[in-house]
This record gives structure tokens, sequence and C-alpha cells, in this order.
């Protein structure tokens, strides 16, 4: 048990690093600095509690009182908004905090107050999910806990609470700064303010769009602990089955899709109905920003291939009780713009039947009903996009034929490869070489090789994505049909094909966005003259 405490305890230690920690730094910020040197203490406390119950209990709890899946969640925004308005307003704040000092040992501590504040964070963090939280929702989704699916969840909270410790303590520090503290009023009320918007944008769901918009820079860091040979065995025990690893071949026979209680976008599917097709399961959850960062290519795929025999269906299984709402699912599934089947696996009956452990996590069936390829969390969207292309082809004697349009854009036709614009990935660059993480000028040359590509003007070039600085520029020598690519932020692209202006892109949001789509598969050189702050993350070629 103590290497299962340890994975966990690290991979909440990740998470906390993550993108998916950042809706609620502000609050925490907010709440430690208005306080006593307790309160950072007690809002920990509170969210390591909260966290831990709600996600080992918090659907048989609300299944048992009769309320919506979505009760606690929004329970938890109410009070955030009780929190700002007591700081807002200091006579509210004197009313709210009464109640609340019993629960200190001294009067007039504010112990109480930061249980609460951290008990409503508990409810409204939403970690990046990864085989750990998915194996501890899982088990407690058979409402069979053991001692090392409770020990295993508090590990993982508490690793993701440490480094949050240390941010409310900042603001306690900050606060008691001599120029801050004669300004105490005024910095309590902005604080207010802060707590209010937070909450309002994670009421509205800005705050994961934020997330999506932001690189998911800790995913390397979390598949080395949480993917690991170790991990991976305790994980299965705990679960009681073995997941399948990633890679193509013969997986064998797919499971059929079992215990869906709602389809959206479709009537209800089977796999025995879908026999010569090529099928993609794709686990997802609305609220997983890893998995909203796949949807781009997702969308992608399916407007491309759906004609040729590709079904994508996106098995929604939740990770937190406010995701079994089907309503809350069909909204997402909109302002998403989800437009293929999604499966609402609330019992979690598809998912155990694949033996899954990962959102995201993506199957290729292909047409006599077989899984040939798995892969798990974001990226390696080429591969993916190959092994789509091969299965197309592959067709049963009584099957039509494969259209010209995906022989066309087959590999065989020698396509430019994905491309990726962060070091990390950076391959067949031109340029002499990249300034990791600082923004550098670099210098177009003069002529590219086939599917080489070269930074102009100013550039930061990160791990995984490129952000424009002034008079930035991209050129790329290309072999395709169809170009994309992956961007992010808010700004306007230039696009030249061969010298001449084809058109402007507005970037507004990450996504997949489409450049050129040509007449025919030929070469050509691509050069985007790229607003200032736009990022620019990977090409892909159809």
């Amino acid at each position: 048990m103590f290497v299962l405490i340890a994975v966990g305890f690290a991979a909440g230690l990740i998470t906390a690093l993550s993108p998916c920690v950042l809706p609620v730094l502000p609050i925490l910020l907010a709440g430690g600095a208005t306080g006593g040197r307790r309160k950072p203490y007690a809002i920990v406390v509170g969210l390591v509690a909260s966290f831990t119950a709600f996600t080992l209990a918090g659907v048989w709890v609300l299944d048992s009182l009769g309320l919506p899946k979505d009760f606690l969640r929004d329970l938890a925004i109410v009070l955030l908004f009780v929190v700002a308005a007591s700081l807002l307003v200091p006579r509210l704040g004197l009313l709210v905090e009464r109640p609340l000092a019993r629960l200190g040992r001294r009067p007039g501590g504010d112990l109480g107050g930061g249980l609460l504040l951290g008990g409503a964070l508990g409810l409204v963090f939403v970690p990046c999910a990864g085989p750990v939280l998915a194996a501890v929702t899982v088990v407690a989704a058979s409402r069979d806990l053991g001692l090392d699916v409770v020990a295993l969840t508090l590990a993982y909270a508490v690793g993701a609470a440490l480094p949050m410790l240390l941010v409310a303590a900042g603001g306690r520090w900050a606060i008691g700064m001599k120029a801050v503290r004669v300004r105490g009023t005024g910095i309590r009320r902005a604080l207010g303010a802060v707590v209010a918007l937070t909450a309002l944008a994670i009421a509205l769901g800005a705050d994961s769009r934020f997330q999506t918009a932001v690189p998911g820079y800790t995913e390397s860091l979390q598949k080395q602990i949480e993917r690991s040979s170790a991990a991976e065995r305790r994980l299965d025990r705990l679960t009681g089955r073995k997941a399948r690893r990633e890679g193509l071949r013969d997986f064998g026979a797919a499971p059929e899709f079992t215990g869906i209680s709602r389809w959206v976008n479709s009537r209800p599917l089977t796999l025995a109905g879908l026999h010569g097709k090529v099928v993609l399961v794709d686990f997802w959850t609305y609220s997983c920003v890893n998995c909203l960062r796949t949807l781009p290519f997702l969308r992608a795929w399916d407007k491309a291939y759906r004609k040729d025999g590709l079904q994508i269906v996106g098995v929604h299984t939740p990770e937190f009780a406010f995701e079994h709402e089907a309503d809350n699912v069909r909204a997402a599934v909109g302002r998403l713009g989800v437009g293929y089947a999604v499966a609402i696996d609330n019992d979690y009956g598809t998912w155990n039947a694949y033996g899954n452990q990962y959102w995201p996590a993506k199957y290729l069936i292909d047409r006599e009903g077989h899984i040939r390829f798995v892969h798990f969390g974001e990226g390696a969207y080429g591969e993916t996009e190959r092994v789509i292309r091969r299965l197309l082809t592959e067709r049963p004697a009584a099957s039509a034929p494969v259209s010209a349009a995906i022989a066309e854009a087959m590999p065989s036709r020698h396509a430019t490869p994905e491309a990726y614009l962060g070091y990390q990935r950076l391959m067949a660059l031109a340029n002499p070489a990249v300034a990791p993480d600082r923004e550098a000028p670099y210098r177009l040359p003069a002529k590219l090789a086939q599917n080489q590509l070269a930074y102009g003007g100013r550039w930061r070039v990160e791990a995984e994505r490129a952000v424009a600085g002034p008079n930035a520029r991209l050129r790329l020598h290309f072999r395709a049909k169809e170009v994309n690519l992956v961007l992010g932020g808010d700004g306007r692209v230039q696009v030249l094909l061969d010298g001449r202006r084809m058109r402007t892109l507005i970037v507004h949001g990450s996504r997949l966005y489409n450049l050129v789509d040509l007449a025919r598969f030929r070469t050509g050189v691509l050069e985007l003259r790229v607003g200032r702050g736009v990022a620019g993350y990977a090409f892909t070629f159809g």
C-alpha cells in the first residue's frame, strides 16, 4: 500500500502544478489574505476533507437524498459568493463569521471560515484526470470502498493541497506587509471582488475554457508517474482488472456498448449495427481539460471521414457527481460543437467493459469489430489519423470501395507528416536552432527543403507551442491537399500560398484552424504572418 499512497501523493502534487488548479488560485490567495495565521491551514484542511468525501461518496449521498447530481457544486458556488459578499460588506462578514467562530478554539477565531471556504473549493476543484483519479472514481462508483481506496484518495488530495497551502500562506504574508496593511479595508473589498469574479467564471464555465487555452505542461511528468509499470500494476489490482496497453495491433473483438442511459446526437447505437464501419470510441468528460483539448481533432476527423465510413462515439463517463446530469452533458455537447454521437455512461458499464482507466482514451475499431489501436491522453493526433485512414481502406469484400478522396490523402501519397512547433517535438526545422522559453529573433531562410518549416521575426518557442512576438512569420514547404494548424489565443493570421495572399484567419480560442483546402494534392510554400500573442501548436495535413 505504501507504493500506492506514494503514487497518489505524487499524482496530486503534479495536478496542483497543472493548468487545472489555476481557476482556484485567486480564491486561495484571497482567502489566505483575509484572516489570521491559522486560516490558510483551515482552508487546506477543508479542501482535502470535502474533495476526499465528495470523490468517494458524493454520488451515493446525492442519490440517497434524491438530489440533483450538480447540487453540491451549485451549493459550493453559492458559498463562494457568500464569502465574496462577506469581504465586500464588513457588517455582513461579521454576521457570517459569528456562527463559524464556534469551530475555532478561541472566540473570534477564523478557523471556521477557513474550513467553509476550503470545503467549497473542494467541491469546485476539478483536477486533470489521470489513471489514479480514474481508478478511484470507478471503485467509488461500485460503492465497494476499502482502506486502500480511501488512503489513495486522501494521499492524492494531500498532494494537491500542499502547493495550494503555499499560495494561501503567500496571501497571508502579503497582507502582513505594512504598505498593504494600511489599506486594509480597500484590499479586503478588492479581494472580495476577486472571489466573486472567480466564482462567476466557474458558474459560467469560463474556467474550463481558460484551462483549455493553457498548454498541458505537466502531462509528460504525469505520464512518468501514473503510467509507470509499478503504478499500473497496483491500480490494476485496485480496480480488479487489467487495462489495455497502447499501440497498433489486433486486441480482439470490441465490447458492446453497455449500460448507456441516454444518447445525444444519435439514436441508440450498437457495435453489431455498426459492422462495416470504422468506429472511434472516445472516453471523455466535459470538465476534463485534457479531453477538451482533443475535441478540435475529433471534430475535424468527423467532418473529414464520416462520409467514408468513420463513426465517432464519445462515451461520456463522469468523473464527478455533477457530470452525471444528462442535461449538463447535453448542454456541454452543444456548447462545444460536438456533432457526433455521445453515449452517457453514468454507471461505468462501457468503461468497465473496455477495462478503461483514462480520460481521454481512444479505441479504434475496424470494420470487422476488432479493436486495432489504443491511445491514452492527449497527443499522437497524426498517428491516430494515419490509423483511421489505414482502417478505412481495410474492408471486407462486400463493402463499398474506398472513396478517391481518402485514397488521395493516404500516407502512400507522401503527405507532409504532422509538424509540431514546440521544441519538445520540433522536427525538420530550417533555422539553425531555437532559444527555448524566451522570446528571440529568427530569420527566414531563402529556400526550404520538402517538409521543412522555419520561423521568422520574433517568437517565444516553448515546450509544446510557439508564441508570436513582433513581426512573427512561419514558413512551411508542404505536400498535401489540406493544411490545418492548432492555434490558441486571440488575434489575426494572414495566410499566403506561394507568395499569394489567400485569407486572414481570426483566431479566438484554442482549436484546429483550416489554413488551406486545395482542389488537389500538391506541393506548395505556405507563409503565415501571425499576430502578436497568438500561439501555434501543431500542423496536420490531409
